[in-house]
């Protein structure tokens, strides 16, 4: 196991494999038992193959690092883990935002690196063992590592161990304080804490959105009618010219007609009237993100065995109050409705869900964090999970807070730090920390909303007012 410069990590990973066999054994016995009515069907993604890349980082003055390569859920997966001198027995995971469909596995160093080891904590992220929107491979792989942190590092385990996640990597930290993960995980890790970030706190509303939004634009263009919209891709460089005057540049511009349409639809799709929306929904690299997804199947790029899409119940509006109007009516009569098929996300033997569940089932604190003008994770989000929350009465566990950013996971690290820290001296017994109303239309509607908690106005957002 290399320190700091690291040795060769195949002498490395072989050293460690009778111990990580071992501790693989049990939990394959127990899925080679299931009985065989319980076995889902295959999926594309169990053809995918992967390479996991040992890190290279140098470790931080006055800490230690190890890294390497361990056995993952879909195979082999690299780690970092640094401890600093002063540890305070608290050990900081850290779940990544989503990687990609390549085939190397790599190491993501958190953005919290060099604050986290300062304060006295330990962190340790892992690639993964697979790519793509695979948040099974990532909490399990996720709590794998958590649990090896004694003898990779050859210290006492943890007292504590809390879990932060960007993006994907959100969805990672929430669905791993969830109810139904404690119960089914095949590595199982008692959090004391979790805190996502720009993260995907409602799973099948993130693919919702994906397939509402560009279903909707290729309708609005004129490029609609079938799902899913196999030429979608084909169309879609006549699909922009029908609804933006201008795709050059940083930020695009929609036109007055359709992309005006679009634009408002979308505002309602995302979570309503909100400061900093029109300039996230303008931001070229978020349409592109989420335009490159138009045409697929529902299946979330293999990672599902069938498509989990369905928005029969969805009603398409660009106006707000009374009735749809008759030109929202025809559009909605025209656009293709689907339902889901049966056991899109299963669960499953051994393990949790290829979709891990969030249903606000935690029993934990959890502070969230999410940009206003996020187009790629929206930050109805938010508004779900807090949903959620209330539906098992457990709001007092759930921090929730707003930034002026248009950006997707656009924090700066006064944002981040100033989060970890509440959410760490809550955890340690401390007052609730204040958060934002995420779910009172006229609140976050205010043109100041989301002032509380940003703390550093962007270009192209109004500051906020100075305190006297």
């Amino acid at each position: 196991m290399s320190r700091s410069a690291s040795p060769s990590p195949r002498r490395s990973s072989a050293r460690r494999a009778p111990w990580l066999a071992a501790l693989l054994l049990v939990p394959a016995l127990l899925t080679g038992c299931a009985p065989l009515g319980s076995v889902p069907q295959k999926r594309l993604h169990d053809t995918r193959t992967f390479t996991p890349v040992t890190p290279t980082l140098t470790a931080q003055p006055g800490a230690r690092l190890y890294q390497g390569l361990y056995p993952g859920i879909q195979g082999q997966a690299a780690f970092a883990v640094e401890v600093p001198e002063n540890w305070n027995g608290t050990l900081v995971m850290y779940a990544h935002g989503y990687a990609g469909t390549g085939t190397e596995l790599r190491v993501q160093t958190p953005p919290l690196r060099d604050a986290w080891l300062a304060q006295g904590y330990a962190w340790a992220a892992s690639s993964y063992s697979s790519n793509y929107y695979d948040v099974r491979a990532g909490l399990e792989d996720t709590n794998a590592l958590a649990l090896l942190f004694p003898r990779i590092t050859g210290r006492a385990a943890p007292r504590k161990t809390v879990i932060v996640g960007v993006s994907m990597g959100g969805h990672v930290a929430s669905a791993a304080v969830e109810e139904e993960t404690r119960r089914t995980a095949r590595w199982k890790v008692n959090y004391a804490a979790s805190m996502p970030v720009c993260a995907v706190l409602d799973p099948a509303y993130q693919f919702q959105w994906l397939g509402d939004y560009t279903q909707a634009a290729a309708q609005l263009a004129g490029y609609g009618g079938s799902y899913p919209n196999t030429d979608f891709q084909k169309n879609l460089p006549a699909i922009q010219v029908a609804l933006f005057t201008s795709t050059e540049g940083q930020l695009w511009q929609e036109n007055a007609g359709a992309g005006a349409a679009l634009r408002d639809l979308s505002r309602q799709l995302t979570g309503g009237e909100r400061p900093v929306f029109e300039l996230g929904f303008r931001v070229g690299a978020l349409q592109n993100a989420v335009l490159g997804t138009g045409g697929r199947p529902g299946d979330v790029d293999g990672i599902l065995a069938r498509s989990l899409y369905d928005n029969r119940a969805v009603t398409y509006r660009w106006t707000s109050g009374g009735a749809p109007t008759p030109a929202e009516v025809a559009f909605n009569a025209a656009l293709p409705r689907v339902a889901a098929e049966p056991g899109a996300n299963p669960r499953l033997p051994g393990s949790v869900r290829w979709l891990p569940v969030v249903e606000g089932r935690m029993n934990v604190p959890v502070l969230t964090l999410h940009t206003l003008g996020d187009f790629y994770v929206p930050f109805k989000h938010e508004q779900n999970y807090r949903r959620a929350a209330l539906r098992q009465g457990n709001e007092s566990r759930l921090v929730q807070r707003a930034i002026r950013a248009p950006g997707h996971c656009d924090f700066v690290g006064a944002e981040l730090a100033e989060g970890f820290r509440d959410l760490m001296a809550w955890e340690q017994g401390g007052p609730k920390p204040a958060g934002d109303d995420v779910l009172t239309a006229s609140v976050v509607a205010d043109p100041h909303y989301g002032c509380a908690f940003t703390r550093q106005t962007r270009p192209g957002v109004a500051a906020c007012p100075v305190k006297p």
